[in-house]
């Protein structure tokens, strides 16, 4: 989750509402990649999650982090909650999962050298305090009861909507994870296209990266049990936003939609005031009940559209949203994938293409079917594997066009960061699917045998 904004003067008027997205705007030349991920950590005896703190704990994590490898400590009402440095910031999500956001990076060659230093450092703080950590798009055996929550103010406040709004919110903040992916746009219409090919193919992601086959302990009919989460969580800030497709999309179009998502909270003071439930609108009139005769300043705006949580989404740069969490080797194939099919304008020009003329029930109908059987879906006549199969190419054509070298001139392109899923293709075999087998082969039920085979 994101940390809180501060900073920038008070809301005048609306159009500063668009105008705060339109900032993003950027040349070509400054598009940069943001990576994302999260993981699930354990304390290695019992195999259960990790508390706050304590010997074998988050905060063990976050001081070993911070005093090991020199970040720069966040805290919030005394206690230690996240990390920055150089850019990046290492955050909690509500039941503990360890979160990256990267610095804003021009190739995918230096966010995986981010992602693996990360990770690595990772690794040997966690091999002191006898912990360990485990890519999965949903916990699999751990039970709400077990999990933990994060001492955050707004994580109280939103477990408590939660469960007032929809029937898997909960389920959402402490037992799934996700990799994703931030990326830029240079014009409005560049960003409502990009947007548009996000929200339609994301499908393609959950299938690829389908992994949370299991919930509870036990198998629980979908690929990516993560997917069918996000689709009981809270209707008014999900889904794949059908008005993006329409006529007249743009910023403003975003703005009078984030407008009418319920507020969650205002941040003042190092505090979240409990604003559940209100509108921004009031907020702009100065008729918010939780901070009667205040008008929000646009760090407010910030946090709000923090606070929606579509598939792709929008702030000052576009988030790809679908794909569960995964192993180690797959965390650099999801931004590979969305910056292939977004930075070359010809691949973006083909992806459209695949997806302009479907509908709204096409749409949903592949999400559905993503989430259930991964590369196996099917809706009408459209054949998941196939149509990765042709996402997938755009996406290795245009980072093949790009031509962004690494390992010092070595190695010409991105292009081999989609090894992961071009085997996925040639298998049919999701990081699910291969759970699966797992467990109804040499594991022969026995889910523990997961922390041992897949942790990092």
């Amino acid at each position: 989750m994101s940390i809180p904004q501060s900073g920038g003067g008070p809301i005048e008027n609306r159009n500063q509402l668009a105008e705060y997205l339109e900032a993003g705007n950027k040349p070509e030349s400054d598009w940069r990649i943001g990576t994302e991920h999260e993981k699930f950590g354990y304390c290695k005896p019992k195999k259960l999650p990790l508390p706050y703190d304590g010997e074998c704990s988050i905060l063990a994590m976050l001081e070993g982090l911070r005093d090991t490898y020199h970040w720069e400590p966040v805290t919030e009402a005394g206690n230690l909650i996240g990390l920055v440095k150089d850019g990046a910031n290492i955050s909690l999500e509500p039941g503990g999962q360890l979160e990256l956001s990267g610095a804003p990076l021009e190739t995918i060659h230096e966010t995986c050298d981010e992602v693996n230093t990360h990770l690595r450092e990772v690794q040997t703080i966690a091999d002191k305090i006898n912990a360990g950590f485990i890519g999965l798009g949903a916990a699999p055996i751990w039970s709400h009861e077990q999990m933990h929550m994060m001492p955050k103010g707004r994580y109280r406040l939103m477990t408590d909507y939660m469960g007032r709004v929809g029937t898997h919110g909960t389920q959402m903040m402490y037992r799934t994870c996700t990799v994703q992916v931030n990326l830029d746009f240079k014009s409005e219409s560049d960003m409502v296209k990009k947007f548009r090919v996000a929200l339609a193919l994301q499908s393609v992601a959950v299938a690829l990266f389908a992994n949370s086959p299991f919930f509870d302990g036990k198998v629980n009919g979908h690929k990516s049990w993560r997917s069918r989460v996000w689709r009981g969580l809270d209707d008014a800030r999900t889904g794949t936003l059908p008005f993006v497709f329409e006529d007249g999309m743009g910023f403003d179009r975003y703005v009078d939609y984030a407008l009418d998502v319920p507020m969650y909270f205002v941040y003042r003071d190092g505090k979240y005031i409990d604003a559940l439930g209100q509108s921004f609108r009031d907020f702009m009139q100065g008729k918010l009940p939780a901070l009667p005769g205040e008008v929000p300043t646009l760090s407010d705006w910030a946090d709000h559209l923090t606070t929606i949580f579509p598939e792709a989404r929008i702030k000052k740069f576009m988030e790809m949203r679908g794909a569960d969490g995964g192993p180690w080797r797959r965390i650099c194939a999801l931004p590979a994938f969305w910056v292939g099919l977004m930075y070359d304008a010809n691949a973006l020009d083909g992806a459209w293409d695949i997806c302009k003329d479907w509908d709204l029930e096409t749409r949903e109908g592949l999400r559905v079917a993503a989430s259930v059987d991964g590369l196996q879906a099917q809706f009408g006549d459209i054949k998941m594997l196939d149509l990765a199969t042709r996402v997938l190419e755009l996406s290795k054509a245009g980072l093949a066009a790009r031509a962004r070298a690494g390992a010092g001139g070595l190695i010409p392109d991105e292009t081999h960061f989609l090894n992961a899923l071009q085997e996925s293709i040639d298998t049919g075999i999701t990081p699910a699917d291969e759970l699966l087998a797992k467990y109804n082969g040499e594991w022969a039920g026995d889910l523990s045998k997961i922390y041992d085979e897949y942790s990092y």
